[in-house]
This record gives structure tokens, sequence and C-alpha cells, in this order.
């Protein structure tokens, strides 16, 4: 009896033996490069180890990032997303090094040719790199929002979406402008909601000389406070700006709290002094000049 119990404890360690044996020169199997301290070995149970880790650093990156969101607006965090997308390829280049690294492969060779590569495409792509650090620097420090009104090149946009590498706004035309976050570091950019969403607008007009100035400032004061687009806190304003050429310069200032139509509030509150100075009798003139012949002596004969 305890003959045919060693027997078979004998047996199943053979069995476990081969079974493991066959498991360890199936994980052994692949490719095998090179000589000496130099040679890599790309076998199935590397490839296992390199899957496994990824997946373990994407579990735990993804815990993170929901830490991390859990009481960010919807706002903070897409900006969060962004910036987290590229620390994850960091973290995945490094995860794939120290995997190689721990199975024995000599990665100094990996390395060399990685500073090489990374001095070539910094140089190449240079641009490219500073865009993304500009969306860094935009996303943290919120100089730029989604639904700022900028002005760059002299376009006028509503921001739509801040990416990485590049942001993208709408212009009052309908249009989508593509712009390079460097741009934000490196121009000028005119942002009109940086600080509040309420924004000065003004509309200039000459009026002949002799007009009644006052009856000019209420007409124009009038024309402001009757459009529903001009706030009316803070009260339209009128500044008599200059003594013209040929008229008597004029300005009204008023507040809006959508500056990115501006142009179209403009446009009807010009249709408005119009109508009001005809109404009115008060001429917007064009330029004269007057001009004086003096004859010559063969002119007269």
């Amino acid at each position: 009896m305890f003959q045919e119990a060693k027997v078979s404890d004998t047996i199943e360690e053979v069995v476990k033996e081969d079974v493991w044996g066959s498991i360890k020169e199936f994980l052994d199997w692949g490719f095998h490069f090179g000589e000496g301290e130099n040679r890599i070995h790309l076998t199935i149970g590397l490839l296992l180890v390199i899957i496994i880790s990824f997946l373990v650093v994407g579990f735990l990156l993804r815990l993170f990032r929901k830490l991390f969101t859990r009481r960010m607006d919807e706002i903070d965090t897409q900006k969060f997303v962004s910036v987290f997308k590229f620390i994850k390829y960091i973290v995945y280049i490094i995860v794939v090094f120290a995997v190689l690294s721990l199975a024995g492969v000599n990665i100094t060779p990996f390395l060399a040719a990685s500073a090489a590569l990374l001095v070539g495409l910094g140089l190449a792509l240079q641009e490219l790199f500073q865009d993304v650090i500009a969306g860094m620097f935009i996303i943290t420090d919120k100089s730029v929002l989604v639904g700022d009104i900028i002005e760059v090149d002299s376009k006028v946009g509503r921001v739509i979406e801040i990416k990485l590498r590049t942001t993208r706004a709408l212009t009052r035309d309908d249009k989508i402008i593509i712009i390079p976050n460097h741009k934000f570091i490196s121009d000028t950019v005119i942002n009109y909601t940086q600080n509040h969403k309420t924004t000065r607008e003004s509309v200039t007009v000459g009026v002949k000389y002799g007009s009644d100035t006052r009856l000019v400032e209420q007409l124009l004061l009038e024309a402001a406070a009757e459009h529903k687009g001009v706030m009316k806190r803070p009260k339209p304003f009128v500044l008599f700006q200059d003594f013209g050429d040929s008229a008597l310069i004029f300005t009204l200032n008023f507040f809006i709290g959508d500056s990115f139509i501006d142009p179209l509030i403009k446009s009807e509150i010009r249709f408005r002094i119009d109508e009001k100075f005809r109404a009115n009798n008060v001429t917007i003139p064009f330029p004269q000049r007057d001009v004086h012949f003096y004859p010559t002596e063969g002119a007269k004969k």
C-alpha cells in the first residue's frame, strides 16, 4: 500500500515536471538576435509579461484618473484628460523599458538609439513639441477657456475645443479655424472675455458743422437704448471725439453681453442712427474741399 502511494507520488511529480517543462519551453520559444551580452531574446514569455504589465498599468492609470477627476467639472475634466494622455504615453514607454531590463535584456542599445532618434525628432518636429508644451500650459493655467472670444491674426472666433496640440475656434462667418497652441505663447492674442463676458463697443459718426451737438448726443443715446442687445447697466455714453476736417466726430459707446455678434449689433444701431438723423434733419456730411483757381497771364489773354 505504501509502495503504491510512493509510486503514485513519483508519477505525479514526473507529470508536473513534464507539464512545467512544456510550459517553460513554450514560454522560451521565440527569436534570438545578436551574440554575447548584447544578445536579445524576444520570446512569448517576454511578450506575455509586457502585455500583463500594460494591463496592470492601464488599470492603475484609469483609477488614478478617476480619483483626480471625480470632483472636476466637465471642462476641467476634458483638459485633464488631454494632458493625461500625453503622460500615459510616457508611462507606457517607461514600463516597456523597465520590463525589458527586469527580463535580462540589455536596454543600453535601445536607450542610445532612442536618444539619437529623439534628437532628430526634436530638430524636425520642434514646432510640434512647442504646440504640445504650449497646450499643457494653456490647459493648466486656464489662459484660454472653452467659450472665450479671442482674436488671432485679425480673426475673431469663439473657442469650441482645446486639445493638446491645437485649439479650434468658430468664426463669425461659421468657419472653423485651427490654431496651433504655440501661437498663444509666441504671438499676441486678444481675449475679449478673459475677465468677464461684458465688452464695450462703439460706433463713430460725423455730423456737419453747425449741428445741435446736444441733439446729436440725445439721438445717439436713444438709438443705443432702443436696441435689445445693448445692456442697460453700465449705461451707454457719447463722446464728442474731435473737430474733423469736414464733420464733428461723435462716438457712441455701449456695452454688450456677447461680443461674438457685435458686428450685427453695430449694423442695426447704425440703421437706427441714420433714421433718427433723417427725422431730425441732422446731416451726415461727405468730405468737401474748396478749390481756388489763380489765373495766369496766359489764361487772361
